[in-house]
Parts: structure tokens; C-alpha cells; sequence
């Protein structure tokens, strides 16, 4: 949302007009307020509050750029306005009272120790502070003679904004606005308290110890540490892995096949079944097969 108070003529033609109002998407959100020359400070707040007012109140801003040229105060040397210092910082006395956040910046102005004069009382008016109008001394105090104040005086030239005139701009501005789609509003809520949590105190801290500060784990060093179980799991062998070994014993190399015979052989009588009527037999077996690994060693 933009709103310009500014002086409406052959200085910039064309441009400015109370008509002009946004395009498209920004209709509307475009405020031009056209001015004459010799306006005062009654005048320009007929104008100034009651439609920053407005947009306050429709747009609801979260914060505030105002710009405060200088060159409309009385006597500069290109403005054609006639406001008094404290008419111009009026406005920004105006801004404050809606308490959002305002950023107050620096604009035209060609009468240097007037700019210096303006933005000087509206630094305090900004701050809440009332400036004296005696001027101390300081290296640049000769430049504000003859009367060496803060503020200066308007002067008697004529306001050519005739009253009826503003209120016409006035009353087409406001309508305007009245078309501009408010602005959605949020439900306030109470802020939650504050919870002071402290901080922890290093000197009674155990030197040796440490943890990650970082670290997400929740450290109790009040409590005692209780004994803990092993659960042992004792692991017997089956007889898939002697199949294994046997599948091993297969694969190797270096030896003769009779040996290798022999050990596979001698594996194969943890397999067979016992049987009463051929105990003997088998006992026969075994005894050859010695003799026979005792041979080929």
C-alpha cells in the first residue's frame, strides 16, 4: 500500500492525480494525494489524518515505511509548501499512536539547515523526547544565524488549496478506500510465562566427568546405579556342523585320496547306528582301517 502527499502540477505531468489508483491486482491499494502550493499545516493534517487514519484501519500494515522529505517546509528552496517544523513532525507524532513498527527515512529537502532543523526535532519526536528550541554550540552553530533555533516560522505566502477543494480529494480518497478489501485479521492469544530454568553451576560439578552438552539423553546423577544381569547363552554343536566339517574335510588338497579316504571314513562312525548284532563287525572295520592309515603314513 502506497500513500504520496505531494505537490500536483507541471513538475512531474501526468503523474500523481487523485484518480490514479493502482492496475489490476493493486487496484486500489494506490493513494494519491494532490496538493497546491502554500498549503499549511491545518490544511495538510485535514488531509493527512483522517486518510492515514483510514488505511490504518482498513489495510492494518504490519509496519510502517514514512518518509519525511523536507523540501515541503516553509522557505526551502525548491518546495512550494509552507509547514512549520512542528507541523511536519506532527505526522510523525501521528504514526506512533498506532504502535506498529515505523521506519522513519530522509527525503527531499534543499535548504540544508532546515533539513537539519526538521530531522533533528523529529529524531526526539521519534524517541519521545522534546528538544529545546535554544540551539547549543557546536562547530556548525553559525550556519543557523541570525536567531539560532530550532525551529522556523512560516511564512505569509498564499495557500492556494481553498477548503473546498480538499474536501473534495478528501471525500474521493476515502471513497476509495472504502473499496479496498480489508485486511484478514488474526485472533490474538495470550503469550505463555516465561519459565526460568537456570543455569547449572560448574564449581559443584565432578571435574572428571563429562558429557556431550549437546546431547539429548536426560543425565540423573542423583540416582545410584543398580547391578545388571549377563544373559550367557552356551552354544552346543549339532550335527549339521559335522556335516560342515565332513563337507570341509572334501575339499582338501595336498593329501592322498586314500588318507583323505580313510579320515571320511573314520567321520562316518559318529553316523552309524549302533546295532547289537553287528557290533562286531564294525568293531573290524575300524581295526583295518588303522592298519591301513598306518601303511600309507
Amino acid at each position: 500500500m502506497t500513500v504520496s502527499f505531494h505537490k500536483f502540477g507541471d513538475y512531474f505531468p501526468g503523474t500523481g492525480d487523485v484518480r490514479d489508483i493502482g492496475y489490476g491486482k493493486g487496484k486500489y491499494y494506490a493513494l494519491n494525494v494532490p496538493l497546491d502550493d502554500g498549503i499549511d499545516d491545518e490544511s495538510y493534517h485535514f488531509l493527512f489524518k483522517p486518510l492515514v487514519g483510514k488505511v490504518m484501519e482498513v489495510f492494518k500494515p504490519g509496519a510502517v515505511v514514512l518518509q519525511c522529505g523536507a523540501d515541503s517546509l516553509s522557505g526551502d528552496r525548491l518546495g512550494c509548501f509552507n509547514l512549520s517544523i512542528k507541523g511536519h513532525a506532527e505526522c510523525v507524532r501521528y504514526m506512533r499512536s498506532f504502535n506498529v513498527p515505523l521506519l522513519l527515512v530522509g527525503g527531499g529537502g534543499y535548504t540544508i539547515r532546515n533539513v537539519a532543523r526538521c530531522w533533528c526535532y523529529e529524531t526526539g519526536v521519534a524517541l519521545g523526547i522534546e528538544v529545546d528550541d535554544k540551539m547549543p554550540q557546536h562547530e556548525y552553530y553559525e550556519y543557523f544565524g541570525p536567531d539560532y533555533t530550532l525551529h522556523v516560522a512560516p511564512s505569509n505566502m498564499e495557500n492556494k488549496n481553498s477548503h473546498h477543494l480538499l474536501e473534495e480529494v478528501r471525500s474521493k480518497l476515502l471513497e476509495n478506500l472504502s473499496k479496498l478489501q480489508h485486511a484478514p485479521s488474526a485472533q490474538f492469544q495470550e503469550r505463555p510465562p516465561d519459565y526460568d530454568l537456570g543455569e547449572a553451576d560448574e564449581d559443584h560439578d565432578d571435574g572428571d566427568e563429562r558429557w556431550d552438552p549437546d546431547s539429548d539423553m536426560d543425565i540423573d546423577v542423583e540416582r545410584e546405579l543398580r547391578p545388571g544381569k549377563v544373559k550367557k547363552e552356551v552354544v552346543e554343536p549339532q550335527l549339521n556342523d559335522l556335516e560342515d566339517q565332513r563337507s570341509s574335510g572334501e575339499q582338501l588338497r595336498g593329501f592322498d585320496t586314500a588318507v583323505a579316504e580313510t579320515c571320511l571314513k573314520a567321520l562316518d562312525i559318529c553316523f552309524q547306528q549302533v546295532d547289537e548284532d553287528n557290533v562286531k563287525a564294525e568293531q573290524n572295520i575300524v581295526t583295518d582301517s588303522a592298519r591301513e592309515t598306518d601303511l600309507k603314513c
